[in-house]
């Protein structure tokens, strides 16, 4: 007897789970578009559903094995932002890396547009998911876990150089530094509302200029892009957190053994994606919903930075993390802030975007436990220079 999946729910911006913004998948969408994939399978069940918000994905058992299948509205990401995602998968495969695989259609397409969606089929990785239900923000299980996180970042930077391949194009949800590495950033994001209107109608009801300016670029900006101002570009993973990994064994010595979800890799550099991993990984964010001020985990911050250092690109440098560190959120924060108030429509969750995530994680950076957390990398800095 098959099992019975639980209804679908998906993690939202705080403590409890969300009903989903995107319909769940069900055999009826997953039938005729595996068809078109001679590598899948014909499918039989689906298995689980992921509850991550931005897209609707699921765990599909074939007569072939097991897939994954995602979908995303086409205002998200088109079939050629997608194209770019997997262009980048594939030189990472190539090089060696541990990267699940993905799958092509009859024509040799790895991402299809129906209809408002836009498709990707995966092969399932190799290793167990141990933080397949953890939500954002959720640290790693101990220092170990941290340090095998670190270990893999740094291999994965290894194996990125030499993709010469232009920025994301296009869509919303895009991780990197490109408005608040600029020497002006009001005067970039001004210049983008224009191809951002979702952005541009939600921000003109806030006096964004002044609080932007106030409370992240007052306090962080001068000393971030100085301190990124000779790195090099080179593509990156940029949401490096644990349940994008799959893992040798539940045990503490684990290692990672598969990475997965690329969807929001770009053109960036390295230290922006140290830096994003400290911040999805290393701070107890979801304090906030309890009304506790959130903490940093100083042993898993050495533990993932000496892993990193183990195995990072020759020549590269954690020089300036410290710097950048308040700052790496502020372009993805401002994406997820366009995404909820045009693909979703959901202002509640545009102005917890704003004002939780964008403003008041800038905050804490600037508050006893954010300095503390910075003073620590500061001083490995130091010791390394």
């Amino acid at each position: 007897m098959k099992e019975k999946l639980e209804p679908h729910r998906s993690h939202g911006l705080g403590l409890e789970d969300v009903a989903p913004d995107w319909p769940a998948l069900e055999m009826e969408d997953v039938e005729p578009l595996l068809a078109s994939y001679p590598d899948a399978g014909r499918p039989l069940e689906i298995v689980w559903r992921s509850p991550r918000p931005f897209s609707a994905a699921a765990q599909i058992r074939t007569n072939c094995g097991t897939v994954i299948v995602k979908r995303v509205h086409r205002d998200v990401r088109s079939p050629g932002d997608m194209e770019d995602e997997h262009a980048f998968i594939a030189h990472l495969r190539a090089r060696g890396a541990p990267i699940i695989e993905v799958l092509r259609d009859h024509d040799g397409r790895s991402a299809l547009q129906q209809m408002l969606w836009t498709y990707e089929v995966h092969r399932v990785g190799n290793g167990l998911d141990v933080y397949r239900d953890a939500p954002s923000w959720t640290p790693y299980r101990s220092p170990d876990h941290a340090h095998a996180a670190g270990v893999s970042l740094g291999a994965l930077h290894r194996a990125a150089s030499g993709f010469a391949h232009h920025a994301r194009r296009g869509g919303m949800l895009r991780a990197d530094f490109r408005l608040f590495g600029d020497e002006d950033p009001i005067a970039r994001i001004e210049d983008d509302l224009a191809a951002r209107p979702a952005l541009a109608r939600w921000l003109g009801e806030r006096d964004w200029r002044r609080e932007i300016t106030e409370r992240l670029l007052q306090p962080f900006h001068r000393r971030a892009v100085a301190a990124v101002r000779a790195t090099q570009p080179l593509w990156t993973h940029g949401d490096w957190h644990g349940s994008n990994l799959l893992w040798s064994a539940e045990s503490d010595d684990a290692k990672v053994s598969t990475i997965m979800d690329f969807g929001l890799s770009n053109s960036s550099f390295a230290l922006f994606d140290v830096a994003t991993a400290i911040e999805r990984a290393l701070v107890s964010w979801l304090d906030f919903e309890r009304g506790v001020e959130p903490v940093a985990d100083l042993d898993q911050l050495d533990a993932l930075l000496d892993g990193y250092s183990a195995t990072m690109p020759r020549g590269a440098s954690l020089h300036g993390l410290a710097a950048l560190l308040p700052l790496a959120h502020a372009d993805f924060a401002l994406s997820e802030v366009e995404y909820f108030a045009g693909a979703t429509g959901n202002m509640a969750h545009a102005a917890l975007a704003y004002d939780g995530y964008l403003l008041r994680h800038a905050d804490w950076f600037d508050g006893n436990e954010g300095r503390r957390l910075l003073r620590r990398i500061a001083e490995r800095e130091a010791r390394a220079a």
